[in-house]
């Protein structure tokens, strides 16, 4: 069981912990597919907790490589942009007249978002130094910003939030956060 806490083992145990990530992820995606949002919603906060603990794994057993940073960066692309974005397609999107959309408004603000999150995690892959932690993050980090979405998601299904527009608006807005100069504290 050694391999577990041997950092260039890449099935060491913080790892292991981002594939469990990865997993819920997919599963989430399932759930969406077949809507079942609370299913869906079980999953996406399940790969928040294993986002969290395969960090605090990595730095207390020191388990941080360059390829544990990279394997992490491809779980929150997964776990918080597409998954996020496909709560918001599935949930408020799908089954709509698409002429009642306004096509090129959807397709931009999903893009967007898709390119923002993706944006967001290469360049705090270029940045990052294995093993390290910064004080702050500059500009929402990914899982934030899928925290946000689902708010947005659930806001839209109580009402809160009138229109599948607006919902659309506050996609582009937390998208433009995530590349934003806002910092945020490292919890």
């Amino acid at each position: 069981m050694t391999f577990l806490f041997t950092p260039n083992n890449h099935f060491n145990l913080a790892n292991l912990v981002t594939f469990l990530n990865i997993a819920c992820g997919v599963l989430a995606i399932y759930f969406l597919t077949h809507d079942e949002f609370v299913g869906a919603a079980l999953f996406a906060w399940c790969a928040g907790a294993f986002d969290i603990l395969d960090g605090k794994i990595a730095r207390k057993y020191q388990l941080s490589t360059e390829f544990g940073v990279q394997l992490d960066s491809f779980a929150d692309f997964l776990s918080f942009v597409i998954v996020p974005v496909m709560f918001i397609f599935f949930g408020v999107i799908d089954g709509k007249e698409i002429h009642f959309l306004n096509t090129a408004f959807v397709a931009f603000a999903f893009i967007y978002y898709v390119i923002s999150g993706l944006r967001r995690l290469i360049q705090f892959n270029i940045d990052a130094d294995a093993g390290e932690v910064a004080k702050h993050f500059t500009g929402v980090p990914t899982p934030l910003g899928a925290i946000l979405l689902w708010l947005v998601w659930l806001g839209f299904i109580y009402e809160l939030i009138p229109s599948e527009n607006m919902v659309l608006g506050l996609m582009i807005l937390v998208g433009y956060l995530l590349n934003s100069k806002i910092k945020i504290p490292h919890p």
